[in-house]
């Protein structure tokens, strides 16, 4: 029987109308991410199986897997909750995701879960097994699974597997000095348009090449299109927020509970500051 959380219900019930608190540096933040962690540590002690039901997604299988300094637990903070909550609440408002960065499958099967069809890509052959195993286990019919990175173009590149902290791992150059024990693998990589041409929402989380990835495109290319997009270092926030200035895409800041980017310091410049949120249709995102 899988381990039922009411707090994790109550919680997805909450964050949509507290979104003027959803900036890391609000009063209700480190509350709500002390109380989501508690109860994730909760569900999976003693969980060997990892069958989890998390009212409204349901009965999830995701076993604990350790990534170096963090593990799967980390998947579940309150930045990742956030967005799972909007996936829930505008499931009406999409059809087609493309899960950039998608680690060990969590993004992609509450996607799944919530009826959206989704392409999830993956570098990481570790991570990417570990992937595919969760979206079967979960009968996930509506996900589909890329071994692969995206970047500007078809081909292959260097990927730097850190190994104190693999969800830190990147496509090489993207990241300055990267710590600890590495390994250096080759992997595919996949340009970006095509697969954006099939998607109206893209959750990216490619560790610093995101830059390179929204450079391969034109601002048009994201016509009625949203997405959520982690942002690496303040090089990658003034690209971008340059790159789509005096177009029609609207940026949004988690940084400042979701108000439109008006200058380049309300842009996120690291995850510690939370998402950016691109769209060319909505007004607000809550």
């Amino acid at each position: 029987m899988p381990v039922e959380s009411n707090i994790m219900e109550l919680l997805f019930k909450a964050l949509p109308s507290v979104s003027s608190f959803h900036s890391p540096t609000s009063v209700l933040y480190p509350f709500l991410k002390a109380v989501a962690r508690k109860e994730i540590e909760g569900l999976y002690e003693n969980n060997v199986s990892g069958a989890v039901k998390i009212p409204p997604f349901g009965e999830i299988l995701f076993p604990y897997f350790n990534m170096g300094n963090i593990d799967s637990l980390n998947l579940f903070d309150l930045d990742e909750l956030i967005l799972f909550s909007y996936y829930f609440d505008n499931k009406s408002v999409y059809e087609n995701v493309l899960d950039i960065g998608a680690n060990i499958g969590l993004h992609s099967i509450i996607l799944g879960k919530c009826g959206y069809h989704v392409r999830a890509f993956e570098p990481d052959p570790v991570h990417f097994g570990k992937l595919s195993e969760n979206v079967m286990a979960n009968k996930l019919t509506n996900i589909e699974t890329y071994n692969a990175a995206v970047s500007s173009k078809f081909g292959k590149m260097e990927f730097v597997r850190v190994l104190g902290n693999t969800t830190g791992s990147h496509i090489a150059g993207s990241k300055l000095n990267p710590y600890g024990e590495l390994e250096k693998i080759t992997v595919d990589v996949v340009p970006i348009k095509e697969h954006l041409r099939w998607a109206d929402l893209v959750k990216l989380d490619a560790e610093g090449h995101e830059k390179e990835i929204i450079g391969a495109t034109d601002p048009g290319d994201w016509e009625g299109k949203d997405a959520v997009v982690e942002i690496t270092y303040r090089e990658n926030a003034e690209f971008i927020f340059k790159f789509f200035k005096g177009t029609d895409v609207k940026l949004f800041s988690q940084k400042t509970n979701w108000e439109l980017v008006r200058g380049i310091d309300d842009m996120p410049f690291s995850h510690h500051d939370g998402s950016l949120f691109l769209s060319s249709a909505k007004s607000k995102v809550w």
